[in-house]
């Protein structure tokens, strides 16, 4: 029997757990972040809150006898998948990178590419005056910088704290989304321009699709460089590798 630790947070960390519960020769846990005030919670022994860095969280491989590591957060996670990377190596234990494909601009996309929060403001200077917001509710302050557009920003739970936006909309809501609902939202709201993430997957990419049909523009920004570590793309992967380590 081989200890499994699921560093989890997305859909795919949910789905892999779903498919090791029970499982005869892989005892799995999940550990969330605790960011998300009521997280989905998976089908397995959950801990929520942080590792206390590198160290923390090499310490916490060693004492649990964890033997192998799956590294299912959010793509733009950075840190902790830095420490990962770093506690995995540091204690020994194999570690393999659960990510979504990220998502590629096709035919009819109006994408502007940014490298961080603080270039995907900037950006908005010389587009349309209704921006809306789909990154989530932690780097909302970045567009304290353009000040003067009307955002409505979208996340499942509130900025905080809210950031100094004196044309501020907010909406609570989780995905999965569809066309037809963004279709509604974004010109029900007069949309002008998306920010994104590119986080890849299913279950926010309806609003890409909307773009594209209303022809609005899309400042996207890219994901952080990674660390060296392995990708499996589909919880397939990762259980059948799992399997191996075991």
């Amino acid at each position: 029997m081989v200890k499994v630790l699921i560093l989890g947070g997305t859909t795919e960390a949910t789905a892999l757990a779903k498919r090791l519960a029970g499982h005869p020769r892989i005892e799995a846990r999940v550990s969330l972040a605790g960011r998300t005030k009521n997280p989905v919670l998976p089908p397995l022994p959950t801990r929520i809150g942080g590792f206390g860095g590198v160290e923390g969280l090499a310490d916490y491989l060693r004492a649990e006898g964890i033997g192998a590591v799956i590294d299912a957060t959010h793509p733009f996670a950075a840190q902790i998948s830095a420490n990962a990377a770093v506690a995995c190596a540091q204690a020994g234990v194999p570690l393999r990178l659960l990510t979504r494909p990220a998502w590629v601009a096709g035919p009819g996309d109006r994408w502007i590419g940014v490298p961080d929060m603080g270039a995907a403001a900037l950006a908005l200077r010389d587009l349309g005056d209704t921006v809306f917001l789909t990154i989530g509710r932690q780097e909302v302050a970045a567009f304290e910088a353009v000040p003067d557009k009307r955002y409505l920003i979208r996340a499942v739970d509130p900025p905080d704290p809210m950031p100094a936006l004196p044309r501020m909309s907010l909406i609570l809501d989780r995905g999965p989304f569809t066309v037809e609902g963004e279709l509604a939202l974004m010109r029900g709201q007069g949309v002008e321009v998306v920010v994104s993430k590119n986080s890849g997957g299913r279950a926010t990419d309806a609003k890409l699709e909307a773009a594209r049909e209303l022809g609005l523009p899309v400042v996207m920004v890219e994901r952080p460089a990674g660390n060296g570590v392995a990708e499996l793309h589909d919880v397939d992967a990762a259980v059948g590798w799992l399997e191996g380590v075991g």
